[in-house]
């Protein structure tokens, strides 16, 4: 299959020419107590780049923690590929260990690491890992294989003024999605404070969470087991809780276990309608009540309350958990973990399971604005996302003269068109 246009023909190299992969290992006699920040694959994403790291020490790391990095590599997932998981590692990272399903790759001495990590990131290379990837439940592509995938490589030159002028542009681009997360951010503040008002106006006996419903943990789940898209029950892990709210279910994921997985390991399968968030870690501090829309398992690091329904309408219970200050569910240690007494000793007003309804349509309403506004922000960043690819792809490719394409002003004009299409 052809993956790049004809143009590029004349300047294809395959990757292993271009860099060196995998140039350093951790050994295994290293120090116990030698600490670093612990990258994994999800918490690489293409659009956003490394957006999260674990500061740990060797005797406490996993064992895939094994890859060390430095300031101008790339790194790639060479497992569930699908992801797409590709990042450069920048100032912050420099010195971090990733997993061993990164392959790093470090550029020779001849090629711009700016103008390889735009290649990688393009389209046509994507497309590449993911046709040579194996495997339906777990799609792996080996390192020799990813080595032999093509690029385009034109003179150094033309490689650092195709790499400034995507960094000149992109920078643009993410300044002004980044202007619109923080849109969004304050929308849902306003939403928030929105919600404990109404909260406060409740008159209603308190009661506590034990006695309203049931809390339970996720389960382990062996690596090897995940990764499945095709089977019937969906298995959650915190990073889904990216979706949250209100009316915000969680369904999509790629990754889904089967029943038969779930009886060995003795895990829960919880219904639709029960409310999870994490249970340590940073992400137990943000707070974040997530309702399942689909049958699921969940990961170790989550929680899940299975409200009664007899007692609390499930969509009032998600908002009354949502005024929890999870500062105060953490049992003493290092790192923060949910403490489940502190949790089940957590009152809630509860008046009758009309007028829970009531509040719960009224805070809907009074939303609505707020929600309206948000969601074609949100449509107008992926638009930009997507801008922000194709331009990558088609400046690596020479189908636009970066020159020309900068005097004329052309980024300018199609953010304002974006603007214009989504009213955002």
């Amino acid at each position: 299959m052809q993956y790049w246009p004809s143009i590029c023909k004349p300047s294809l190299k395959p990757l292993k020419r271009l860099c060196r992969m995998n140039p350093e290992v951790l050994p295994e006699h290293t120090l116990p107590d030698f600490e670093f920040d612990y990258i994994d694959i999800g918490s690489v994403f293409l659009s956003e780049g490394v957006v999260a790291r674990e500061r740990m020490t060797f005797a406490d790391a996993p064992s895939r923690a094994r890859k060390p990095v430095r300031k101008g590599d790339i790194i790639i997932s060479t497992v569930r590929t699908y992801l797409r998981a590709i990042a450069r590692i920048g100032d912050e990272d420099d010195g971090a260990i990733v997993s061993t399903g990164f392959a790093v790759c470090r550029a020779h001495r001849g090629v711009d690491p700016s103008f390889l990590f735009r290649v990688m990131q393009s389209e046509p290379f994507i497309e590449q890992v993911v046709a040579s990837s194996t495997g339906v439940s777990y799609p792996a592509i080996n390192p020799s294989t990813l080595g032999n995938i093509t690029l385009p490589c034109p003179d150094l030159p033309t490689q650092k003024a195709i790499a400034d002028f995507l960094d000149r542009e992109t920078a643009r681009i993410e300044l002004l999605i980044e202007k619109k997360r923080q849109l969004v951010a304050r929308l849902a503040e306003r939403e928030k404070a929105l919600l404990h008002l109404m909260f406060s106006q409740i008159k209603a006996k308190r009661w506590r969470t034990r006695h309203l419903g049931n809390l339970r943990n996720g389960a382990g789940f062996p690596v090897e087991l995940q990764g499945n898209p095709n089977e019937d029950i969906a298995f959650f892990k915190v990073k889904h809780l990216k979706t949250f709210g209100l009316d915000a279910a969680i369904t999509a994921t790629e990754d889904t276990v089967s029943a038969e997985t779930a009886r060995k390991l003795r895990a829960t399968v919880f219904p639709v309608g029960t409310i999870v968030f994490a249970k340590i870690g940073a992400a137990l501090l943000l707070g974040r009540f997530s309702m399942i829309g689909r049958p699921a398992c969940l990961d170790n690091n989550m929680a899940a309350f299975v409200p009664n329904k007899r007692m609390i309408d499930a969509d009032f219970c998600l908002l009354a958990l949502s005024q929890i200050d999870m500062a105060t569910m953490v049992q003493p240690g290092a790192v923060p973990s949910l403490s489940t007494e502190a949790f089940y000793s957590y009152e809630l007003p509860l008046p009758s399971l009309e007028e829970q309804q009531e509040l719960v349509s009224r805070f809907r309403s009074e939303r609505a604005t707020l929600s309206s506004i948000a969601d074609a922000t949100k449509t107008s960043i992926e638009r930009l996302r997507e801008f922000r690819a194709a331009l990558i792809t088609a400046a690596v490719t020479g189908q636009i003269n970066p020159e020309t394409w900068s005097r004329r002003g052309t980024t300018d004009r199609r953010l304002d068109q974006i603007e214009a299409e989504m009213g955002a």
